[in-house]
């Protein structure tokens, strides 16, 4: 095969491995995909996705079969919010440069079918990874990737052409990874680090004696150095429990407000308790429909965000912004257009706000944040009448 810089063959045991490292936005490295399957003539053809992904990649009409009220009642908003948001960037570069992104990953597909070679989605599960990396954050590192999800979806900010001209042979998605596990060191493991892992392992074990793989440029340098490192995928895969003290820490600031009510009402008369139920009640409602309108909700949502958040601020297991969610989806119904154009409009935030589907994400999460502000907020007023 021609040398190329992009290209690490590597060897296990009685096989030959060719790591071809790529830039997801990049023209080069589609036509450099085609280039080495069609030369190396592999067994298998192992991509950095997982079955989520690929279906994403392969099916344009995913977007149809989402039932928003499924996404707000299995709590998958923020997921899906972070699905888009990384997409909507590779997008808005793709459309500059002229590439869709995951283009490179189609052509390693397709010229696999083409010459029959085995396919092997050798990445870790998307939500296992984005769950691993969300446990793995403190409240206020929470607090930061969402503000920064939302910065994301709804920029405005044109991508110029020198910015064009920096990315052209980049790998922006695992650079933009990359910078984040910079910004918040304890993502570091479970988004990079154990996924270098999770691939290596799926592509030494693939089938046949000569494997391809086409991954990210971002993740061949610490795929390489894990070559023969042990690693269990299924481990890997498990979801961790939420540690014991943040079970605890949920159900603090309700019992806090519950243990002063009742302090109020039993020590004062009822007079400190009727002063305490305003501290609790103004912030929560006022903080959430704040935010819900803010998210552009309908009236009605907006009133039942105000209404829900003092009770759902109290009850850790339902949160205002799934009561606002399901009912703007109830309001609004999303129809199956307005699902099949996501991709397109999200890149926006005009078109974040037209589309029916995006608004209900909106309210949904904006709901949530004002709703705990809320609750932070009335929580230390509640305190200070005691």
């Amino acid at each position: 095969m021609s040398p190329t810089g992009n290209v690490t063959e590597l060897s296990y045991e009685n096989k030959k491995l060719y790591l071809v490292g790529t830039a997801h936005v990049s023209k080069s490295s589609v036509e450099e995909v085609r280039r080495v399957i069609e030369e190396v003539r592999p067994d298998t053809v192992c991509v950095e996705l997982d079955k989520t992904r690929h279906e994403a990649l392969v099916d344009e009409s995913r977007w149809r079969k989402l039932d928003i009220f499924q996404v707000i009642k299995q709590k998958k908003v923020l997921m899906l919010m972070a699905s888009l948001a990384l997409s909507v960037y590779q997008r808005r570069l793709g459309d500059k440069l002229g590439v869709k992104p995951g283009a490179e990953m189609l052509a390693a597909i397709e010229k696999a079918n083409e010459i029959d070679a085995q396919i092997v989605l050798a990445d870790r599960d998307i939500q296992a990874t984005l769950k691993r990396t969300w446990a793995a954050l403190s409240f206020w590192s929470k607090a930061k990737v969402t503000a920064g999800l939302l910065t994301a979806v709804t920029s405005t900010d044109e991508i110029t052409e020198e910015r064009i001209e920096q990315l052209k042979d980049r790998d922006t998605l695992n650079e933009t990874l990359v910078e984040l596990a910079k910004m918040l060191p304890q993502v570091k493991e479970p988004l990079i680090d154990e996924r270098d892992r999770f691939l290596m392992s799926s592509i030494r074990e693939a089938p046949g004696k000569k494997i391809v793989a086409v991954v990210g440029a971002a993740h061949v340098q610490g795929m390489v150095s894990h070559l023969d490192t042990a690693v269990d995928r299924e481990e890997l895969s498990k979801i961790p429990p939420p540690p014991w003290s943040r079970e605890v820490l949920k159900w603090v600031i309700p019992m806090i407000v519950l243990g002063a009510f009742y302090y109020g009402y039993t020590q004062h008369e009822g007079e400190t308790f009727e002063k305490m139920l305003y501290a609790w009640v103004l912030p929560n409602s006022i903080m959430a429909g704040l935010l819900a309108i803010v998210a552009g909700a309908k009236p009605l949502t907006v009133l039942t965000v105000s209404v829900a958040s003092p009770i759902t601020s109290l009850n850790p297991t339902i949160g205002a912004g799934m009561v606002g969610g399901l009912v703007e989806a109830w309001l609004r119904r999303p129809t199956v257009a307005d699902c099949e154009r996501v991709p397109e409009e999200s890149t926006t935030l005009r078109g974040i706000y037209r589309n029916k589907f995006t608004r209900v994400l909106l309210v949904a999460v904006l709901s949530t944040i004002g709703s705990a502000l809320g609750a932070y907020v009335g929580a230390g007023w509640v305190v200070t009448l005691m």
